[in-house]
């Protein structure tokens, strides 16, 4: 593969050999959420796993969207 940019090599691939962080499956009424732990209690959609068509179209279950979920530990 060969790749042409105008950016330095360790920009480009930044990160290449980093594993994502853990994710956790959440459900949330008919929806089930693949998401990353950002803070306590905080996770980051990561894609739908189980949703009905519709679902994909509300913007609040879309990747990237910060979601509350289960009991913050303080």
């Amino acid at each position: 593969m060969t790749i042409y940019s105008i950016m330095p090599p360790e920009l480009v691939f930044d990160g290449i050999n980093t594993e994502p962080g853990p994710y956790v499956s959440l459900i949330v009424g008919d929806v089930t959420l693949q998401i990353e732990a950002v803070s306590p209690g905080v996770g980051r959609i990561v894609r739908l796993l189980e949703a009905p068509l519709d679902a994909y179209l509300r913007p609040e279950l879309s990747p990237g969207t910060l979601i509350p979920y289960g009991q913050p530990t303080t």
